[in-house]
């Protein structure tokens, strides 16, 4: 085990190349020898160079024993009793391991702590000036990715410790090399520093002999592709050489390092995914001992690989996340929604647990992380009402925290899933108000979707209708294409018909008609849900049965106003029913809607906000609209009961309505 011998080291430091301001350390009665031919290579700021000779007074300088007779001590102060500490100090670390030390370190706060205790040290074992430096770069990292403090990089026992990892690699162990290395790297030292280059070039020959473990070349690899990129040749080498391991010598740390790694060559997935799939298949073994955050490392990279085919371990992990909820970060869990909205997952027990953490810490998430529970709420078309509501509660208390994205994916699922809160009087005049102040600020296409949604539960924008009929707003929203997507058209055009039909004193500008679609039922980015056919064709034989033949109603009728009818029947004003081909005499058109399960909230029996603006629409345009749900068919019996079901559905309410006999 290599030691780094900081007293001597310190007090006989060679002349440094560092930039920025001079040290301001006191000098010390002490003759420094300077080294020839050795520097401190620029790692850390990019002022230019000025030379300076560094003079450390330090605790550590204070009490040392002189090797070549002289005698060091400061003037004024015993002999006796820095030999007395001295050797105290030898004893302590004699009877202290390693790992003791490292726990300390961990207990530490900043980076002064760290630089304190081992000013106490005089010889400092080569793993705890490894975990010294990584405990510095993990205490500064959590203000923010960003460089050292100058009174840090300026700490004369912290450039004592660079300065022994730089003239001395060969003696680290494999563990305090890597270790070495990555902390340095996430430090921001340059990369062409004599410092990195030496460590570097140490990992590379040790890398070469096949003297690294699995752990450490783990390490090694996330570090090379921070410092060189994932197209550095090293890399390929270790990946190389960790195929070759066995998965069962590898920690759950080192499988998700192991993720990470093949992460971030994700172009290069090919070469590799034979390989994959054998740590998709171990990693079924391992979940259970996975911590919240490995958990969601594991999915985001299982996302950036495109592991589609890694289902049974999404699905084993989402089990796993529903124990852990509690414990993730903001980030962490918001990591987990993604993986979950990419691969479909959703079960009832992580719906469960997510409403429990919802409702619990509502007042107090982050609305990054709000956002995308409503989000995911959304693709999946969970209706929670106990998300939903706290939610939405969330939202009235802190309008102001929450940026124009944020906000559109918070108000959009509410449209979509058709659901109004308790507080919706509230809510709604919160999201007017902030619209009123930020207009500007929302993407074209974000403010429509956002007011397109609130339409959907007749929460209509009325007060924004004339800025996105207007030619300015509409051609910010084309932005540089040549035209504009069918989605965007559909909803300026539905948006359109909703002034026309729910908002009679909208008396602002109209939509220009180059900007409206003929048909809301498209393949694709399609305002309807187009019909079950199962569903319908069970119907269509009721219908037969009733009316007599196929000829006394039409299928996929498209109207004059976009929307697309399943059935329609035709009275004249006596109530006879009319042959669908028969446009004089018809007095009333009669809508049936057969709504099948994908028209509906999951589990329930609840529309969707599309789906429940249509039959609105309908109404008011003169249909008599008819709703044939799938989970009334589900309950007939026999094709006598669905021809029952019918009439009354159809006639009941109009006991003089006849059909024409064929």
């Amino acid at each position: 085990m290599a030691l780094i011998t900081l007293r001597r080291n310190v007090c006989h430091l060679p002349a440094f190349w560092i930039h920025g301001a001079a040290l301001k350390n006191q000098p010390i009665n002490h003759v420094h020898k300077a080294v020839k031919g050795h520097h401190l290579c620029p790692w850390f700021c990019s002022q230019p160079p000025e030379l300076f000779r560094v003079r450390f007074r330090h605790a550590c300088c204070k009490k040392f024993h002189s090797e070549n007779g002289n005698d060091p001590h400061p003037v004024g102060e015993p002999v006796y009793s820095q030999v007395r500490d001295w050797d105290r100090l030898e004893q302590n670390l004699k009877n202290e391991d390693e790992q003791l030390f490292i726990r300390r370190l961990n207990g530490f706060t900043s980076s002064e702590e760290v630089l304190s205790f081992i000013s106490t040290m005089e010889t400092l074992p080569d793993a705890v000036a490894a975990g010294a430096l990584q405990r510095i770069c993990e205490v500064e990292k959590k203000g923010g990715d960003r460089r050292l403090p100058k009174d840090i990089l300026e700490n004369s026992l912290f450039q004592a410790l660079c300065f022994q990892f730089e003239q001395e690699p060969s003696h680290l162990s494999n563990t305090s090399l890597v270790a070495a290395l990555h902390s340095l790297i996430l430090l921001h030292v340059d990369p062409q520093s004599n410092l990195l280059l030496n460590l570097v070039a140490e990992c590379q020959d040790r890398l070469k002999r096949g003297g690294l473990e699995v752990h450490n070349l783990c390490i090694l690899g996330e570090s090379l592709i921070r410092l060189q990129g994932p197209d550095c040749v090293t890399l390929e080498l270790i990946l190389y050489q960790l195929q070759g391991e066995k998965l069962e010598t590898f920690t759950p740390e080192d499988i998700v390092a192991l993720y990470r790694i093949l992460q971030a060559c994700a172009e290069k997935m090919d070469q590799h995914q034979t390989f994959l799939n054998k740590i998709n298949n171990f990693s079924l073994s391992i979940v259970y001992s996975l911590s919240p955050k490995l958990i969601s490392q594991m999915l985001t990279a299982l996302v950036a690989l495109d592991q589609t085919q890694a289902l049974p371990l999404v699905i084993k992990l989402g089990k796993y996340v529903v124990r852990h909820i509690t414990h993730f970060t903001n980030e962490e869990l918001g990591r987990v929604l993604e993986a979950f909205i990419y691969f479909g997952h959703s079960d009832r027990f992580f719906t469960q647990a997510l409403e429990q953490y919802v409702t619990t810490l509502s007042l107090t998430l982050d609305p990054e992380v709000v956002s995308k529970i409503m989000e995911y709420c959304s693709r999946k078309l969970i209706l929670s009402k106990p998300i939903f509501d706290a939610v939405a509660e969330s939202f009235v208390c802190q309008t102001e925290k929450f940026s124009p994205s944020q906000v559109s994916k918070l108000i959009e699922p509410f449209g979509k899933l058709n659901y109004l809160p308790p507080n919706a009087s509230a809510l709604f005049r919160k999201l007017e108000n902030m619209l009123f102040t930020h207009f500007n600020y929302f993407p074209p296409k974000t403010l429509l979707g956002l007011l397109h949604s609130c339409s959907l539960i007749e929460r209509h924008p009325v007060n924004f209708m004339a800025k996105i009929f207007s030619p300015f707003f509409l051609q910010r929203l084309q932005g540089e294409e040549s035209y504009l997507d069918r989605l965007s058209l559909a909803r300026l055009t539905q948006l359109f018909l909703t002034s026309v039909l729910e908002c009679h004193f909208y008396k602002g500008p109209k939509l220009l008609p180059n900007f409206r679609v003929r048909s809301f039922l498209t393949p694709c980015c399609s305002l309807e849900t187009p019909m079950d056919f199962q569903l319908y064709k069970s119907v269509m034989v009721g219908l037969i049965d009733l009316l007599g033949a196929r000829l006394y109603f039409a299928s996929k009728v498209l109207t004059p106003y976009c929307y697309t009818i399943d059935v329609e029947i035709k009275l004249d004003e006596e109530g006879f029913v009319l042959p669908f081909m028969v446009d004089e005499d018809v007095h009333q058109r009669v809508a049936l809607c057969i709504d099948g399960p994908k028209r509906f909230c999951p589990n329930s029996k609840h529309l969707l906000g599309k789906e429940a603006i249509k039959q609105r629409h309908l109404q008011l345009l003169g249909y008599e609209v008819v709703q044939i749900p799938y989970h009334e068919i589900d309950m007939l019996k026999s094709r006598l009961e669905l021809v029952e079901y019918l009439q009354r559905k159809l006639f009941s309410q109009r006991s003089g309505d006849h059909w024409q006999e064929g």
